[in-house]
């Protein structure tokens, strides 16, 4: 085969093998083939056969060779982290790593940057084959240039041609270095240590060239074996610290172990509180009085439940704390994340006061959080108690809502009865009602409310704990908090319900309050068609109110059953063009077609509830006349009434008057 007279496939091979064997080079290979291509192309399936196996072979060779690279490779790296890590000299160790990153990639230049925090730049340490001066002495800012991409990305990056490279920010002093240093190609890589970047390693030469994925492979294995090992020798020169300064480090140990015998006594005292079933304020005050400092429990909707304060401790942000305070965002974003982490999180400092939060849960619910107001920052020990007295606070949360549970649970009883179809004895049920004073053989009310933002289950014990819901029944039923109260006062407590919605929870809500009914036995089919007509007014987008079952009526039968794209797009096709005419130009026409409609078509008498004057009502008509057209048909005048009603009920109302009274307002 050698000579070129042997054409046999059984010769080739044992040839080809033997060049495999012996590590013959690429040239062999091709020699072989040329050989085999200039034969004469009478027997073409022979020369295509021999050719193949030129190529399969010459393919293995490759292999072998790539293998061999790579097994120098490995070596190569193996023996750097065996000379790195004998190496407890810190200085002498980052010039070997830079010598070492030289040497494995064969480069002209090598330097490692370490950034300093207090300047907020990365400064070169030490470098490896430099000619210039200025490459010892570079700088770089944070976000600048390619030390800015490895810090940011911590992934290694390249580049074939440094300075007409545009995927990075330039600066002139970095260029400028480069330059006088004749820097082309340019590869970095991180230092990594326990998920941070302890420093940047970069090796470049000064011609264009391409890193391959080997090299660059090669470089970033060569920097983790160098971050451990700087992490090593930093440790080593710690120790040597702590030994130089024995006297302090047993200090340091002995007030260790004060803090951890003192962290011990207070999860025993706190331990103690909750075995003798102490309540929720004395546990926060023994919480405050440990740590000196203030402490706030809130429950799930940052209201406020109990407070303590360490003996001569005043803090001006516990006291005048509110839900929805300048400071409430930091509160609520450091719960959340304290949920996530299963720590504490400082929410804020200022320079008077911090405040630390930590998120108190009972299985998969949220019971509320734990807020900590102190001006010292605290030692890891006083946040581990800090940490631990959460428990014992979820404890006595469950304790007391597991309390509320048992107090409720007649009266939650009592109301699914009342709204069930099959109701118990008459007799025994009105017993019941009178217990808890509500008489049910008055009319009564149901008032349904729907919350997008709060559970029910919370704003249901929010309610029953307010003042002016005695002789009420309420709870959470279906996801809605539902009462049951005399019709008589029904107007008082939807004030009351609007009260604490907007003012304390902010959430968005609306409901129903039903028609009165003159007797217990009406409540189930009443209920039902009070979910109905919330479901409708859901549709409807209303949201901000609790209306009156009545208003809802019309709507509940003929547009239960449709989707809110369907009731808008209704809307849009009756008073579409007039409603766009008023927010375009500020003007009042929709209300006052609304108005003229709910006065009976009377224009004197819808002039007056607006007070405004009867001829100004007609121009008005006559505009909106132009807009919309002629209503005078029977039935164009009740699909345009029923729009304007539908529109009254969705818009976003700054108050939950009657359109009645609304309009006799001057």
């Amino acid at each position: 085969m050698t000579s070129g007279a042997s054409h046999d496939p059984e010769d080739i091979v044992i040839d080809l093998i033997q060049f495999l064997h012996q590590g013959a080079s690429a040239d062999d290979f091709s020699t072989q083939l040329s050989k085999i291509e200039s034969l004469p192309a009478s027997d073409t399936l022979r020369k295509t056969r021999l050719a193949e196996c030129v190529r399969m072979a010459m393919a293995v060779r490759n292999r072998l060779e790539l293998q061999k690279q790579r097994e120098q490779a490995l070596l190569a790296v193996i023996e750097s982290a065996q000379d790195l890590s004998s190496r407890l000299d810190h200085m002498e160790l980052l010039h070997a790593i830079v010598t070492r990153a030289r040497n494995l990639l064969g480069s002209h230049v090598a330097w490692l940057s370490v950034y300093k925090e207090e300047i907020e730049e990365f400064q070169a340490q030490v470098t490896d084959g430099a000619l210039a001066e200025s490459t010892d002495r570079m700088t770089a800012r944070r976000g600048i240039g390619i030390a800015g991409i490895v810090m940011s990305t911590r992934r290694p990056f390249t580049t074939s041609d440094y300075l007409n490279d545009d995927r990075f920010e330039h600066t002139a002093n970095l260029d400028e270095t480069f330059a006088k240093e004749d820097i082309a190609a340019l590869v970095g890589v991180p230092l990594l240590s326990d998920g941070e970047v302890t420093g940047l390693l970069f090796v470049g030469d000064r011609y264009q060239r391409t890193y391959s994925a080997l090299e660059v492979s090669i470089l970033s294995t060569l920097a983790t074996h160098a971050a451990v090992a700087v992490k090593n020798a930093k440790a080593f020169e710690l120790a040597n610290t702590a030994l130089r300064n024995s006297d302090e480090a047993r200090a340091e140990l002995e007030r260790n172990n004060r803090n951890i015998q003192a962290a011990a006594e207070a999860h025993e005292q706190l331990t103690s509180l909750l075995a003798q079933g102490a309540s929720l304020s004395r546990i926060s005050e023994t919480v405050a009085h440990l740590l000196g400092g203030s402490v706030l429990v809130v429950d799930e909707a940052f209201q406020p439940i109990s407070h303590g304060a360490a003996a001569g401790y005043a803090s001006i942000a516990a006291a005048t704390y509110t839900p929805y305070g300048d400071r409430s965002s930091d509160i609520i974003a450091a719960a959340r994340e304290s949920r996530k982490a299963g720590r504490s999180v400082l929410a804020y400092k200022d320079s008077d006061e911090q405040c630390r939060v930590i998120s108190v849960t009972g299985g998969d619910d949220v019971l509320g959080s734990v807020l900590l107001f102190c001006k010292d920052d605290l030692s890891e020990i006083a946040i581990r108690t800090f940490e631990r007295s959460s428990s014992i606070v979820g404890i006595a949360l469950l304790s007391q809502e597991r309390m509320e549970i048992n107090k409720t649970r007649d009266v939650s009883a009592l109301l699914r009865n009342l709204l069930s179809p099959r109701q118990h004895e008459p007799t025994l049920t009105y017993q019941q009602a009178e217990r808890f004073g509500l008489d049910l053989s008055q009319p009564l009310s149901l008032i349904l409310i729907e919350t997008d933002d709060t559970k029910a289950g919370y704003l249901a014990r929010r309610l029953r704990g307010s003042a002016g819901f005695a002789g009420t029944v309420l709870d959470e039923v279906d996801g809605l908090v539902v009462m049951v109260c005399a019709t008589l006062h029904a107007t008082e407590l939807v004030k009351s319900c609007v009260s604490l919605i907007k003012g304390e929870l902010a959430g968005s809500y609306r409901g129903v309050v039903s028609k009165p009914v003159l007797n217990a036995e009406q409540l189930p089919a009443q209920y039902e068609a009070s979910r109905r007509a919330l479901s409708v007014a859901k549709r409807l987008g209303m949201t901000g109110k609790i209306i009156e079952q009545a208003e809802l009526a019309l709507y509940s039968v003929l547009f239960e059953t449709h989707d809110q794209a369907s009731l808008k797009a209704f809307q849009d096709n009756t008073i579409g063009a007039l409603v766009s005419y008023d927010r375009k130009r500020s003007s009042d026409l929709t209300s006052t077609l609304f108005c003229y409609f709910d006065s009976n078509q009377n224009a004197s008498v819808a002039a007056k509830r607006m007070n405004i004057h009867v001829n100004t009502m007609r121009q008005r008509l006559a505009s909106i006349e132009e807009i919309i057209g002629h209503w005078g048909n029977a039935t164009r005048s009740l699909e345009i009434h029923m729009a304007l009603r539908l529109w009254n009920l969705s818009r976003d109302n700054k108050d939950d008057a009657p359109p009645a009274e609304r309009f006799d307002r001057p």
